[in-house]
């Protein structure tokens, strides 16, 4: 039985993926700079805070980490606190572990303020003991610290630990760490045949997440 679930937000709880498709290119363009071609591929795999360093080393940004930082998260704050809805059938599960007794924490790569915003609109922040970013982890999800910190946290077996993530990178990460994953289907992950391959548990969405599906993978 599973005792602890650490669970990504963006394309796993939240479906706030297609906002990442022009921010890159949309904050470069509010500061007076022409993006080049394909910036925002380039982004899918960086926290907020590599994307600003990126923004300084080759584009010649002159604002301070900080000052980038907050200029992407005034033009993602609104979505965030009005728009994001959860996938379907995502509250239902989250409120069904936690029901079962199962441990909740949340690891992304969006800042704090954001993620809390969105979850509690939606109703289900009090589930989730703690969030985890990358930015206070120090490492994007292509290093294991934020899943590393987030377990110490939880107090769990690492066996009985699953992770919520639906980029490819990330599940490698995960598994290369000894956690099982649960891959959760997003539209914008393109190598689903890969993710599929590697996770424990491969979730087209939440809803078929109930009664023998669940206790088969879960309990």
């Amino acid at each position: 039985m599973i005792t602890g679930a650490i669970f990504d937000v963006d394309g796993t709880l939240l479906d706030s993926m297609s906002i990442w498709d022009t921010i890159g290119e949309d904050y470069l363009r509010s500061i007076g700079y022409q993006p080049r071609e394909n910036l925002n591929e380039v982004f899918k795999d960086m926290s907020l805070a590599q994307a600003a360093r990126y923004y300084q080393t080759e584009y010649g940004v002159t604002l301070s980490i900080e000052e980038i930082m907050d200029g992407v998260n005034s033009l993602l704050e609104r979505f965030y606190r009005e728009q994001a809805q959860l996938k379907p059938g995502a509250g239902e599960f989250v409120r069904e572990l936690s029901r079962r007794g199962v441990k909740l924490c949340i690891a992304t790569a969006t800042d704090r303020y954001l993620v809390e915003a969105a979850l509690a609109r939606c109703g289900v922040l009090p589930y989730f003991g703690r969030i985890f970013t990358c930015t206070e982890a120090g490492h994007g999800k292509d290093e294991p610290d934020i899943f590393e910190a987030a377990l110490r946290f939880l107090g769990t077996e690492r066996s009985k630990t699953v992770v919520f993530e639906d980029a490819l990178y990330a599940v490698q990460t995960a598994k290369k760490s000894g956690f099982r994953v649960a891959a959760v289907y997003d539209i914008h992950e393109k190598k689903q045949a890969e993710v599929r391959r590697l996770a424990d548990l491969y979730l087209e969405n939440f809803e078929r997440l109930s009664g023998p599906v669940f206790a088969d993978h879960f309990l």
